[in-house]
């Protein structure tokens, strides 16, 4: 075995690792789209080919069969020339995987699932202190496979996840076929016309959309501190959870992402965003969704424009609000936070706050 294809292998198995824990936590529908397009990852199939129904039951029972023989395994280390580095080492590993055109990460998203992946460099970049790392194809990836990262100043972004989140957005928005923001996204970028090629176009266009949000991921934490990530920990799988969540994805986007993108007249990105502006940040922000239809409606921007200035005043003291009441709480925290927004009234305007993200690409 090359030592390429030996470090491949020891990501996948943590991959394997990670799936046999968490795969079975999603929803039976959700699950099963899940394992279908990581099948077709797995055996190389195109989106537009038909997957062969026998081949992909029996290969769902297999690995399921397998994942009960790794459940109570050990992450193991990864082998990068002729050393040893801990899974979770993504800084040590990159810098030693750049040479050799390759990106890895090894990190904890949502309900403190971790995520490993392993792919290639397509590009590094600095931007506001950031250390950018774009990967193309994949050669080791998890069931979730989330498009994007970040992990201290380092962001990732990964090419091929994008790609194929947008193509199941699409294949959704296909089955109802309702006039709206995806209709609008799919519009600018014809997909009526080179479906390939729009599908290039919008993956390019949404892969900047994504270091944005990531960014806002980023100054939310640096003005959040680490007790934030202490409190999404302790209230793992809980209802608490999700609200959190959503509740540091509005301050994100309103830091860096929504108002970059406007500045930049970013129209596709824009549609996208609130085609796949759902749920408990839908429920949250109601009146974030309502500003958008009213700017589609009339093209005045000045409605949309102003709720995601007055968006960051909002989101940052309801942000520290729930470290509040975790910090008196504690543990049982889940419960007041979950009825936190609940309670409150109509939202209070907040003085506008300067964006703090270019308005122009690095």
């Amino acid at each position: 075995m090359t030592p390429l294809r030996e470090l491949r292998a020891a990501v996948q198995r943590n991959c394997l690792i990670a799936d046999a824990r968490h795969a079975r936590n999603y929803t039976m529908c959700t699950y099963l789209l899940k394992m279908r397009e990581y099948y077709r990852w797995e055996k190389g199939y195109r989106f537009a080919d038909s997957l062969p129904k026998d081949d992909l039951g029996n290969w769902l029972s297999e690995r399921e069969r397998l994942w009960e023989t790794l459940e109570d395994e050990p992450f193991a280390p990864l082998p990068v020339n002729g050393a040893e580095f801990a899974p979770f080492d993504s800084e040590t590993i990159n810098s030693t995987l750049a040479p050799l055109g390759l990106v890895y990460s090894g990190g904890y998203g949502g309900h403190a699932t971790p995520h490993f992946f392993l792919g290639e460099l397509l590009r590094a970049e600095d931007r506001e202190g950031f250390s950018i790392l774009v990967a193309g194809g994949e050669q080791a990836r998890d069931l979730a496979a989330p498009p994007a990262m970040s992990q201290g100043k380092t962001i990732y972004v990964r090419r091929e996840s994008l790609r194929r989140l947008l193509w199941e957005r699409i294949e959704e928005w296909r089955w109802r076929k309702i006039d709206g923001p995806m209709q609008r996204a799919l519009d600018h970028f014809g997909f009526d016309v080179d479906p390939d090629g729009a599908l290039e176009a919008m993956t390019d266009c949404e892969l900047e959309a994504a270091i944005l949000h990531e960014i806002g991921e980023c100054r939310a934490g640096e003005l959040l501190g680490e007790d934030w990530n202490e409190m999404l920990l302790t209230l793992s799988a809980s209802p608490a959870e999700l609200v959190a969540r959503a509740v540091r994805d509005h301050l994100a986007d309103s830091l860096c992402a929504l108002p970059t993108l406007m500045a930049r007249n970013s129209t596709p990105s824009l549609h996208f965003y609130f085609a796949n502006y759902r749920g408990m940040r839908r429920e949250l922000y109601p009146e974030l969704l309502s500003a958008y239809q009213h700017w589609t409606e009339d093209g005045n921007e000045r409605l949309l424009q102003d709720t995601i200035l007055n968006g960051r005043g909002r989101w940052q003291a309801t942000a520290e609000e729930l470290l509040r009441l975790y910090r008196n709480h504690g543990p049982d925290a889940a419960a007041p936070i979950s009825e936190l927004l609940k309670k409150k009234g109509p939202p209070k305007e907040a003085p506008e706050q300067p964006c703090q993200c270019a308005a122009k690409p690095a």
